[in-house]
């Protein structure tokens, strides 16, 4: 192999793939990009059996392929060293022992390299019906829904994002037992057959860093066990968490005793102040008092203090409520949130919290209360 190509475009192609490997990894090829030079173009592929990246980089951004072939390269070594090259043109050759040397007029660097037929095959390969979804409504999903998401590995089924697509209508919902955030949209298309999978969290937050929010789509092709993202010229591949998802359908009521509405900021703002003496050893526990149109909110920590702060919000059925909840869980509810004002649906003091926009269902979060007696 040996060809040349100006600094800013393979640093950019680079900045795709090396998030595609892990250093945890004590398997030396998964730390490693491949590189595959054809007369079409390089591609660069990642992997950590968990996520693969699959870039391309077009002959024509190539300045020069002199022979074509393949090289197995440590990503972070090869990331490093080129990121730090200045804005020039560089030389990669493929040299004797298997090694590589990558010069530019003032620098020359030699590494060693692995062989590619150690790397994984990995089937890219596209699905028969593939799903378009718009980036940024993808984004929208992932800030919105990821956040209730456990990090507990116990219940790894706990860990991803539910989709579950029938015909035109993909639902996204996460829940960690404690919180439950669902987002529902509409696709362009009807679906053929329903979906319903669950990727993992992390997976999607690393997709999300790959892309601009432009008004460009996103494929999304999904198998048995795993699912590809395809957009520009990048490929994402995620494996599938294994398992049912918990039934949510029953967890949110279509009736409730008590709705009130308020100001995302004021509310947002007096949770905030009202937790500043909580711990998140005692799960920053504050009580939430509703008498009519007066909102009471507050934290009462024997051996430091307490907080006390007074709301006015509408009132739009239902009189008294007395609850308690995780103040975190609310604000990560709340920021989710991209309306000015918000519902609060009650039915009782020990009842799960129901948040949404007044205006729209598309995006609902479930809080459950905590007992403090």
């Amino acid at each position: 192999m040996k060809f040349e190509i100006k600094q800013n475009i393979l640093i950019e192609h680079l900045n795709y793939v090396i998030k595609g490997i892990s250093s945890k990894n004590i398997i030396p090829v998964l730390n490693c990009i491949k590189f595959e030079l054809t007369n079409d173009g390089l591609y660069l592929i990642s992997t950590d059996n968990d996520i693969a990246i699959k870039t391309f980089i077009k002959k024509e951004d190539i300045e020069n392929i002199d022979k074509c072939g393949d090289i197995l390269v440590s990503g972070r070594f090869i990331f490093d060293i080129v990121r730090k090259l200045p804005n020039t043109i560089i030389s990669i050759e493929e040299v004797i022992d298997n090694k590589i040397v990558i010069n530019t007029d003032n620098s020359s660097f030699t590494l060693n390299c692995n062989n590619p037929s150690d790397f994984p095959i990995i089937d890219l390969e596209d699905s028969k019906t593939p799903i378009s979804i718009s980036k940024k409504i993808l984004s929208n999903i992932i800030k919105q829904v990821s956040f209730a998401t456990s990090s507990q590995e116990s219940r790894p089924v706990l860990t991803g994002i539910n989709f579950k697509i029938n015909e035109n209508l993909l639902e996204c919902t996460a829940t960690d037992s404690y919180r439950l955030a669902k987002k529902v949209i509409e696709l362009e298309d009807n679906v053929g057959e329903e979906v319903n999978i669950i990727i993992p969290t992390k997976n999607l937050i690393e997709l999300s860093k790959l892309y601009q929010l432009d008004d460009e789509n996103i494929e999304m092709h999904i198998f048995n066990n795993k699912v590809i993202f395809k957009f520009n010229n990048i490929i994402f591949m995620s494996k599938l968490i294994n398992g049912n998802f918990p039934d949510t359908s029953k967890l949110i009521p279509e009736e409730f005793e008590t709705i009130v509405e308020a100001t995302i900021n004021d509310y947002y703002n007096a949770i905030d102040r009202a937790s500043l003496l909580t711990s998140e050893e005692e799960k920053n526990i504050i009580n939430l008092k509703l008498d009519k149109e007066k909102m009471t909110i507050s934290s009462n920590i024997p051996e430091i203090g307490n907080v006390e702060e007074n709301l006015i919000v509408k009132n739009k059925k239902g009189e008294k409520i007395n609850i308690s909840f995780s103040s975190k869980f609310m604000m990560d509810a709340i920021k989710s949130f991209e309306s000015e004002d918000i519902e609060i649906l009650f039915n009782g003091d020990i009842k799960p919290i129901i948040i949404k926009n007044p205006n729209s269902d598309d995006l609902i979060q479930l809080i459950v209360p905590i007992r403090t007696y």
